[in-house]
Parts: structure tokens; sequence; C-alpha cells
């Protein structure tokens, strides 16, 4: 489970085992949640995730998209910069 990023006390990881089950995702966690976040979309895609730092993944997964997406099709991961 490789770390894409943090940022404000939430950890971005990408499961990269044998192509996890689509749609492309990362899954968002915090101390008391963690979410799998549709990459193509931003929305979450099972559970919860308080709406503030909903908001703060969503902003991630647009700046990084094609990162994102790429990093899902060859399972070749990299850090990314945190939100600012």
């Amino acid at each position: 489970m490789p770390t894409i990023s943090c940022f404000y006390g939430i950890i971005i990881v990408m499961y990269l085992r044998d192509k996890e089950h689509n749609p492309p995702h990362i899954h968002a966690i915090t101390q008391s949640f963690d979410a799998p976040f549709d990459i193509r979309t931003g929305e979450v895609l099972d559970g919860f995730f308080p709406p503030k730092a909903q908001a703060l993944v969503k902003e991630f997964i647009q700046k990084y998209r094609q990162e994102l997406l790429e990093m899902w099709e060859t399972e070749k991961y990299r850090k990314l910069p945190p939100l600012e």
C-alpha cells in the first residue's frame, strides 16, 4: 500500500496488488476514517468521509488526476506533493 501523499492529517494511498478492482481509485485515511475515492469523478465510492476532508481529497484528485490514473495503469507509484 504505497503512500502517495499526506496533507492536513489525510494520508493518500493506492493499493497496487494485481490490478485491484475497478474503477480506478485511491484510499484516503485519517485517524478515524478510511474511504475509497474514484479518481475519475472524485466521489466517495463506499462509506463515509467527513465533508471538509472530503473536499480536500477531491481537490487533490482534481489537481493530480492524470498522475493518479497513470499510477493505476502502470502500477508504478511515486510521491506527489501535498496540498498547500
